[in-house]
């Protein structure tokens, strides 16, 4: 589904990772793990185009994701380590920003199963933090994209919301979708296939 080529990332001069390769084949989960600085979050940007790896390449389903950006970004949802979710905007008015098309009754059964029955209509400055996450995590139930990217997910959330999203994405990998992720909160044993990448902080030179 997804295959990056020799990679390499230079962040401030200092070379995060290089020659980095992998792939992501449906129904699978992949962790990228590492200590801060190591540049997991580069990677993610640079797998999901964010971001311009210094050299190597990203490929979609064969081909380059730069020959190809608006498909590819019709099958990609990415979730960075903010929210990204607009603080005037109710919970509801925000899911209908990012999926105009979904119907109000999805919306809001999307906001049910995070947990969020009740704060539909309130602003979103006026939720916990934990609560504004779930709100963003609401379009996982919504989306209909192949690959899912997300930065720390589980930030801000109870057991129970962890507990929920790790559901949510088994159920994502068994209908055939694709999940990379970071996390510094171990997952549990799931049931479909998991493998991780470690990325190694760099050396720095004293």
């Amino acid at each position: 589904m997804l295959e990056a080529h020799h990679l390499t990332c230079v962040r401030d001069e200092r070379v995060l990772f290089e020659s980095l390769s992998l792939t992501v084949q449906p129904g699978e989960i992949v962790q990228i793990a590492g200590a801060n600085g190591a540049g997991k979050t580069s990677l993610l940007r640079i797998l999901t185009g964010l971001a311009a790896a210094e050299a190597g390449r990203v490929c979609w389903q064969g081909e380059t994701i730069s020959r190809q950006r608006e498909t590819f970004h019709q099958q990609l949802l990415w979730l960075g380590h903010q929210p990204g979710v607009k603080a005037a905007l109710t919970a509801d008015e925000n899911l209908r920003f990012y999926h105009p098309r979904q119907a109000q009754a999805s919306r809001w059964a999307a906001l049910a199963a995070v947990g969020l029955v009740g704060y539909e209509d309130v602003p979103v400055a006026q939720l916990s933090a934990g609560q504004q996450r779930r709100v963003a995590l609401a379009r996982l139930w919504l989306s209909e994209a192949a690959l899912w990217v997300l930065d720390e997910p589980f930030t801000a959330l109870d057991v129970t919301g962890i507990e929920m999203l790790t559901q949510r994405l088994e159920r994502h990998a068994a209908c055939g979708g694709a999940i990379i992720l970071t996390t510094h909160q171990p997952l549990r044993a799931v049931s479909c296939p998991l493998r991780c990448i470690t990325l190694n902080a760099p050396e720095v030179a004293a």
